[in-house]
């Protein structure tokens, strides 16, 4: 098991594993890491890909730097390693939405997480990273994604997320893989506020989407939510009938 490591915007790096059994063309799975004074994970990898991800941090600062471990939601591959990275960063706490905390990471993390409000930003030194709510965007109640404010990188977690294993980042079309994904796994909550609240993504205006699974992207991010909101829109009308 290889990670790779690439810098999509500055300081701010992507660590990319590829699964090549998942899917017609392999799948990778994406952690990012903020190096400023508290250095920032979001996504931890599964719990098996432990060694692989801490080895590619290394690369940038040692492991026991680490101050922020944080997520999308709580799943396995999003904070599977969890408390391994907290054992290994004695200094690190988890930081996720208020919801998340008290759902389920204040009885999982081996240290007591930060609940974050819709909104909070946490300062990492030059950066700063704010917390937003996205429930059920694309899946799982507690979702949310950060949006790094300085360099305006959407860590976006699931959203427009793809098979194979293309370059760290395009700027080519990612919504036409995104809706092939889609087809393949059906991962996406379906919900009536789905197109709304990434509708308000798009307001921000990122430069950057990081995402979790495929290629990140730099270009028109603002038209390709909206996008990628047009085609969940349909698809929920599609599926009310």
């Amino acid at each position: 098991m290889t990670t790779k490591v690439d810098e999509i915007a500055p300081r701010i790096y992507r660590l990319s594993t590829l699964v090549p059994e998942i899917g017609p063309t392999g799948f990778t799975f994406n952690q990012f890491l903020l190096d400023d004074d508290e250095p920032l994970l979001f996504h931890t990898g599964h719990r098996s890909m432990f060694p692989s991800v801490r080895d590619a941090i290394e690369r940038i600062v040692p492991v026991d730097r680490l101050r922020w471990i944080t997520f999308g939601h709580v799943e396995s591959d999003e904070c599977g390693a969890m408390n391994e990275f907290l054992a290994a960063a004695p200094h690190a706490q988890v930081a996720h939405g208020a919801l998340g905390c008290m759902v389920s990471l204040n009885e999982m993390a081996d240290r007591p997480p930060r609940p974050l409000d819709n909104g909070e930003t946490i300062e990492l030194g030059a950066m700063r990273v704010r917390h937003i709510d996205t429930p059920h965007v694309p899946h799982g109640w507690e979702s949310r994604v950060l949006y790094e404010e300085t360099t305006g990188t959407l860590l976006c977690g699931d959203l427009f997320t793809h098979l194979g294993d293309g370059p760290a980042l395009t700027e080519d079309d990612i919504l036409g893989p995104a809706e092939m994904a889609e087809d393949v796994f059906s991962y996406s909550s379906l919900a009536p506020s789905l197109p709304t609240t990434i509708l308000e993504l798009a307001e921000l205006e990122p430069r950057t989407l990081a995402l979790m699974h495929g290629s990140s992207f730099a270009g028109d991010c603002r038209g390709m939510l909206g996008a990628l909101a047009d085609a969940y829109r349909a698809r929920i009308t599609a599926a009310a009938g």
